[in-house]
Formats: C-alpha cells, structure tokens, sequence
C-alpha cells in the first residue's frame, strides 16, 4: 500500500523541532499493531502512518493538545477518540462510520455538554493546521 501522508508527516520534524527525522520518532509496524489490539481498536490509514511517522515523538504528541497513545485509543458515542486539551474540555475524534475513508473528517466533542461538532478538515488538514497554529502563532506569544 502506497504511504499517502508519510513525507507529510516526517516534514513536521524538521519545519517545528529543527531537526532531522528518524525512525525512533515514529512506532514500529510491531509496536502499533500490538497497541491497537490492546486498545481493541481500528484506525484510518491516516492515523496509522500518523503514529509509525511521529508516535514516538513527544514533543508533536503533546504540542498544546495531547494526542492519545494508540493503547489508549477507544470507541465513545460512534467516534473513535484521538486527542484531548490539557483540561479535558474538549476530545477530537472521527466518526466510526467513517474509519474505512483513508483521511476521515475530524470531530470535537464539548465535553461538558456532550455535543459534537465538525472541525470542517480532514485528519490530515486538521493536524498540519494545528501545528502551524501552535508552532508559528502561539509560539512567539508564549515566548513573550
């Protein structure tokens, strides 16, 4: 199978950590296989390269939100649950029922009210942009 968001994936190493990408950033084929199974979850395409590309790299897995450890993965109200803001306000997810789409649209879950809302991207799309946002605007406001 073709690697359709790999170099996408690897290219945010060197744009925000100022460094070369390595194998150790990412999960072995293994080590996801047998996270996912203890999750007792299926992932997107998308999410699977996302995790062997950068899975071991902290410091992307926790820039501003916290994207979950592929163990930690689970099924809640029909999404697949991937990431939370550090006072749980809020959870993204992508919708079950959409778990076959190579890159499916991501979904916020306001957690105080249980609603879900469509963040209008892609996995993809939504995970570049939120780099960009967190590395390029909020950076120089926090080093202020």
């Amino acid at each position: 199978m073709a690697e359709m968001f790999v170099d996408k994936f690897r290219s945010l190493v060197p744009q925000y950590l100022d460094d070369q990408w390595v194998s150790e950033d990412g999960l072995s084929t293994q080590e996801l296989d047998e996270a996912l199974e203890e999750a007792g979850v299926e992932i997107p395409l998308v999410l699977r390269e996302f995790y062997l590309t950068l899975g071991g790299c902290e410091d992307l897995m926790e820039a501003y939100y916290y994207v979950w450890d592929p163990e930690e993965l689970e099924y809640d109200d029909g999404y697949l649950l991937f990431m939370e803001d550090e006072d749980e306000k809020y959870t993204w997810g992508l919708r079950v029922d959409q778990l076959d789409v190579p890159d499916p649209i991501v979904h916020r879950r306001n957690n105080r009210r249980g609603t879900w809302r469509s963040e209008e991207g892609t996995f993809s799309e939504y995970m570049l942009d939120m780099y960009s946002w967190v590395f390029d605007e909020l950076e120089p406001e926090l080093d202020n």
